[in-house]
């Protein structure tokens, strides 16, 4: 028998302690709660990305009854940033929850079909997505979405 073991870093960092342009990231996150449509979980998730070449872009989970039929707020930016902006690769995401008491005091991290296609997105650009996670405690920060999901299936592993 073989032992792997796997191990990540997550630097945890008051929302001031932020480089600016990490706050307003985290800060378009919070905002874009503001756009989420969840009439039936009352959970409304903010995600804010910024391309490579600046441009931010902003998702909000999107419910509907037949359940099923609803997206993720990390899916529907990223899918907004590569239908609009292919040729511009996803330098960081930031994600904010909250619920009708406000703000989620823990970071919230993504669903892991939100976790596969920002890892599959890495794979596509060959480069590094920085996840930055909102909670009024604080923010976690990752290094890639590698560190969300260690052991992922990506391009190569069909071949």
């Amino acid at each position: 028998m073989k032992e792997i073991e796997i191990s990540i870093k997550i630097r945890h960092y008051q929302l001031e302690e932020l480089p600016e342009e990490e706050r307003e990231l985290v800060n378009t996150a919070i905002k874009a709660t503001d756009n989420a449509y969840a009439d039936y979980s009352h959970f409304y998730v903010g995600a804010a990305l910024r391309l490579s070449d600046g441009t931010v872009v902003i998702g909000a989970n999107q419910e509907n009854a037949a359940y099923p039929s609803g997206l993720c707020a990390e899916r529907t930016a990223i899918f907004a940033a590569q239908a609009n902006h292919p040729d511009k690769h996803i330098t960081c995401l930031a994600i904010a929850a909250r619920n009708d008491n406000g703000l989620l005091k823990s970071p919230i991290t993504p669903c892991g079909a939100c976790r596969q296609v920002i890892v599959g997105v890495e794979d596509r650009y060959k480069k590094p997505i920085k996840i930055m996670l909102y909670g009024t405690d604080g923010v976690y920060c990752l290094e890639s979405a590698r560190d969300l999901m260690p052991l992922s299936f990506i391009d190569d592993n069909m071949k």
